[in-house]
């Protein structure tokens, strides 16, 4: 399974937006830019993002994005959902009853496979790993782990774009 680059730089938006107050907007222009990303592709992102209500955006001079919800509140399930969409990343086909020497009168078996109940136990447990940390939890490991005053230059860079 691959996640579209979207979904890297949905996330680092949103962890960025989080460090921002709720009278405070960042452009699409500014968030591009300082993250070394397309325009385009970034703003197709922040659409998906603002129609699952994760963010709000708004136009002129002074408009932008900033978050919808509490940092708390958005997980990074619900940024990578939001993005991939929530169907699951497994899909079974059932070929176990292409078997060629099944018996074409027998009863089919109609519970899921083995197979498709391991890759959906995975898949759930993956999802149930993003859906514990929010964007406050990463922004929280940021602070610990950039210099502040990178973060201090970083943070009067956006607002000045």
């Amino acid at each position: 399974m691959e996640l579209r680059n979207q979904v890297e730089w949905a996330i680092h938006c949103c962890v960025v937006l989080s460090g921002f107050g709720p009278d405070e907007r960042i452009s699409t222009k500014a968030l591009a830019e300082f993250h070394g990303v397309p325009k385009e592709y970034l703003s197709k992102a922040l659409q998906a993002l603002a129609q699952a209500k994760l963010i709000e955006g708004s136009l002129g001079p002074s408009g932008g994005y900033r978050l919808a919800k509490v940092a708390e509140k958005i997980s990074l399930l619900d940024v990578v959902e939001a993005i991939e969409g929530k169907k699951r990343t497994f899909r079974c086909e059932d070929i176990r009853h292409n078997h060629p020497c099944l018996d074409p009168k027998a009863k089919r078996d109609r519970r899921i496979c083995d197979v498709a109940q391991a890759m959906y136990r995975a898949d759930e447990a993956w999802r149930r790993e993003l859906r514990q940390v929010t964007l406050a939890d990463l922004l929280k490991s940021v602070g610990q782990h950039v210099d502040s005053g990178l973060l201090e230059r970083g943070r009067e860079w956006l607002l000045r774009k």
